[in-house]
């Protein structure tokens, strides 16, 4: 898990939990060890959405999971979508404080493989 920007008991609350499930959906699935690393990140912006009949200001996460030799270079793992999406549903209905799900498709280089 990476939590960039300010640290707080929150911040990292959220981001744990959002972090279990992700990894989680990929062991239920037995694309856990197809990764040679994967996690869930907060990314220290929040963004408009809405929850129930109300508009909600929360934070964002990011999923990355990559493969590599050497991690010099890295390549993004192509998960299927129903994965995604089980992930995706389960994060935004479960973890308080998130109402958006990105999945990271950037190869290192030019992008490194956390967010920093």
């Amino acid at each position: 898990m990476r939590c960039p920007g300010e640290v707080t008991k929150e911040r990292l609350d959220i981001i744990r939990e959002c972090d279990a499930v992700f990894i989680g959906t990929l062991r239920k699935w037995d694309w856990y060890d197809k990764c040679w690393q994967a996690y869930a990140g907060l990314i220290p912006v929040k963004t408009v959405g809405v929850k129930g009949d109300e508009r909600s200001y929360e934070f964002a996460t990011n999923l990355r999971a990559i493969v590599s030799e050497d991690a010099m270079t890295a390549d993004w793992v192509q998960l299927p979508y129903d994965l995604l999406r089980e992930a995706s549903n389960r994060i935004l209905n479960e973890v308080k404080g998130i109402n958006r799900v990105l999945f990271d498709i950037s190869t290192k280089p030019p992008a490194s493989i956390e967010w920093e």
